[in-house]
């Protein structure tokens, strides 16, 4: 999986871009080599808004794209945030993919003469 991290008004270091890869790492064993992540850090510099800190993650797969946006008040439990809620999308999707097969291995002459 080829993961590219963006910041707006944030400076992506090599300390947050090891982070981002660290909590990523659970979903790139899930997905295709071919999948794209795009990971984009956000500070919204609004005094007004009480989490300021902002992580959006967007996983491009063979025909589905899924996304994720979490707060908080640090960058970091935004990212960890935004893994979590990504790869419970991911296994979602993994499992509607596995009931599919399985519905379409079991043909219709297969559900007419078991009854």
């Amino acid at each position: 999986m080829r993961i590219e991290v963006k910041g707006r008004n944030v400076n992506v270091t090599d300390d947050l871009r090891e982070h981002v890869e660290k909590r990523f790492h659970r979903i790139d064993l899930q997905v295709s080599d071919l999948a794209e992540l795009e990971v984009e850090l956000i500070e919204e510099r609004n005094p007004a808004i009480a989490e300021p800190q902002v992580a959006e993650a967007t996983l491009h797969l063979k025909g589905v794209t899924l996304r994720a946006r979490e707060r908080s008040t640090d960058l970091r439990g935004a990212i960890s945030a935004c893994a979590d809620d990504l790869a419970r999308q991911v296994k979602r999707h993994r499992e509607k993919q596995r009931d599919r097969g399985r519905r379409e291995a079991a043909s219709p002459d297969d559900l007419t003469s078991a009854a």
